[in-house]
């Protein structure tokens, strides 16, 4: 396996060399002395491994016997309106653009500055969405989320018109969960 292959990672347990090598690299691109030891959460039916300063969040959830990683979140936080968004939960930004989607023959290549409208263009309609309801300091962004291709995004869109904005919005957090097709980075 690539270890430019974030959805490849799907399914390995949190010891995992694959995982390990994946986060010393991404470690290597920021300067950050601690940024390959995780903040973890832990609850009774899952295990968040938290690399902040690597915009990564790994979901490990639990089996009969161990640990499996079910999804990951990429963070995007510096493409918020005017340069100026920052994380609600403290995460820098993925250190690695652009994200490439490998959806059968065709490669999509994702910027921090792709929109909902290219994404839509790129991928298709999405197969589910939401968010954006409610005032502008209590609702959450409007998300799309492709099953096809085990993709889900977040835009940086809420509130009342948040739908109308939402095609020109860019992203602030992809999640990537089992598939048939990967998303990879490229170093």
């Amino acid at each position: 396996m690539s270890i430019n292959d974030l959805h490849g990672l799907l399914g390995l347990q949190p010891s995992s060399e694959e995982i390990s090598d994946q986060i010393r690299r991404l470690s290597s691109l920021v300067d950050s002395p601690n940024a390959a030891i995780p903040v973890i959460k832990s609850y009774p039916d899952a295990v968040y491994h938290n690399y902040v300063t690597l915009g990564i969040s790994l979901l490990f959830v639990r089996t009969p016997t161990d640990l499996i990683l079910d999804s990951i979140d990429v963070y995007n936080v510096e493409a918020g309106t005017n340069g100026r968004m920052t994380s609600e939960r403290g995460f820098s930004t993925y250190p690695v653009v652009p994200l490439t989607l490998t959806h059968g023959e065709e490669k999509i290549e994702i910027y921090g500055g792709t929109t909902g409208k290219e994404f839509v263009k790129s991928i298709g309609e999405p197969e589910r969405k939401g968010g954006g309801s409610g005032p502008s300091s209590g609702s959450i962004g409007i998300w799309c989320e492709w099953k096809k291709v085990g993709l889900m995004v977040e835009l940086d869109a809420r509130g009342v018109q948040a739908w109308d904005k939402g095609k020109d919005a860019v992203w602030r957090v992809i999640t990537l969960f089992p598939c048939d097709y990967y998303i990879k980075t490229s170093y």
